[in-house]
């Protein structure tokens, strides 16, 4: 069975970083816009991933203009919003599409139970978001308006944390 380490994120710089770095922890993966409603989420999960990062976990923003085109930015543009206007420390990748025939493999794998084994679920809007166990498993999900500091969310990143 595939796991999350099978795939890479394209960098601003256009460098492939592999998933694999990031063994051992704890994934949040969200699809992100600069245009949309849920926008304002961008603060709560840099607080999210503020709170947690020091104990293993990683949140994993992959913009995408596949909703009503609410992200129209591309490369250092989109780079610039995301690090100086939502100042966010967590990685975030190139735009990528999450739905339809051009989808990235890593959001086939994501969004299908047949090639993750527990989730199938694809995005039905941005901030979409989806939970990954240690080892790359992908554990649950969820839908965009679920807070990033909802109690549910922050409850089963504190179990994963806590497993060994």
């Amino acid at each position: 069975m595939q796991t999350i380490y099978d795939f890479n994120g394209l960098q601003f710089n256009g460098e492939k970083k592999s998933l694999e770095d990031f063994s051992g922890k704890v994934l949040l993966i969200v699809n992100t816009a600069s245009r949309c409603f849920f926008t304002k989420q961008f603060q709560s999960l840099e607080k999210l991933y503020q709170q947690y990062r020091d104990r293993g976990f990683e949140i994993l923003a992959f913009p995408s203009n596949d909703f009503r085109q609410q992200e129209p930015m591309t490369g250092r543009q989109l780079e610039t919003f995301c690090r100086i206007h939502e100042q966010v420390t967590f990685p975030v990748f190139k735009r990528i599409h999450v739905v339809g025939e051009y989808c990235d493999p890593l959001y086939k794998f994501l969004s299908d139970r047949s090639l993750n084994g527990s989730v199938g679920v694809r995005p039905y809007w941005n901030f979409h978001k989806y939970l990954i166990d240690k080892q790359g498993k992908v554990v649950d999900y969820f839908y965009s308006f679920t807070s990033p500091q909802s109690s549910r969310l922050m409850t089963k990143i504190e179990q994963l944390i806590s497993e060994q």
